[in-house]
């Protein structure tokens, strides 16, 4: 599912879900070879879970649950910074989705990375939920009127430094969206009830330039003719609310 009016509004930006600078990218993600039999045995996330309802009194009363991922090597001198995604859960009559984005090619040399709406922490934002809300707004144009946020996750360290909060929210369906073409070159929706099932993910593991092994999750998730290849930070943070919800 796709929307992708474009409107002439421009912006820099930084991705805060990166996976890794581009000059240390130095394999294709979607050719490494994934550890087969390592995600079987888990349960997906019950359907009567992933209702609306089912989500606000998950995130009100959460139970104990530890994380999967919480931070990835360091591959950069950056100084680490404070930055929010939003996690945006669309109740669609058919089941609830997930509102995904594609980066364009001018923020990073690997286009087509799949990311949740998101960026650093301005000063300005009266706090971290607030961040997420303007970040939506500025990429896809999704208007806070939509937006119930339901509460956050456990911050997620990137590769790039970026000490990211994930902020869940659930949406309602009848917004318009309106994608911004410098940060964003498409936006699209995956079945919620897909991403919380774990025969979908997948763990890969390459060798690092220092010796040890680079581990990260993808989902690749058939849309139509378009395969959308969610992987690295944004599947690591899918994974924790897979945690979170199975718990």
């Amino acid at each position: 599912m796709t929307n992708s009016s474009i409107s002439p509004q421009a912006a820099s930006a930084e991705i805060v879900n990166a996976v890794a600078p581009p000059t240390l990218m130095q394999f294709d993600p979607r050719k490494v070879p994934f550890v087969a039999g390592e995600v079987e045995g888990l349960p997906p996330v019950a359907a009567e879970q992933l209702t609306a309802q089912a989500l606000r009194t998950r995130f009100a009363t959460p139970p104990v649950w530890t994380p999967e991922l919480r931070r990835e090597p360091r591959m950069t001198d950056r100084v680490p910074a404070q930055a929010a995604v939003l996690v945006p859960i669309v109740q669609r009559p058919e089941g609830a989705t997930v509102l995904l984005t594609e980066r364009t090619s001018n923020l990073s040399t690997h286009s087509g990375q799949v990311a949740f709406p998101g960026g650093r922490v301005d000063p300005e934002d009266a706090n971290i939920a607030a961040a997420a809300l303007r970040e939506a707004w500025e990429e896809v144009g999704l208007s806070a009127r939509y937006i119930e946020v339901l509460g956050s996750l456990p911050t997620y360290t990137t590769v790039t430094s970026f000490i990211v909060t994930p902020v869940v929210a659930l949406v309602q369906p009848d917004f318009e969206l309106t994608i911004n073409p410098y940060e964003v070159a498409d936006a699209f929706e995956v079945p919620l009830a897909w991403l919380m099932d774990p025969a979908n993910h997948r763990h890969h593991t390459v060798p690092a330039p220092d010796g040890t092994r680079r581990q990260w999750y993808s989902m690749p998730y058939q849309d139509g003719p378009d395969e959308r290849f969610v992987w690295g930070a944004t599947a690591g943070m899918l994974r924790n609310l897979y945690r979170f919800l199975a718990a």
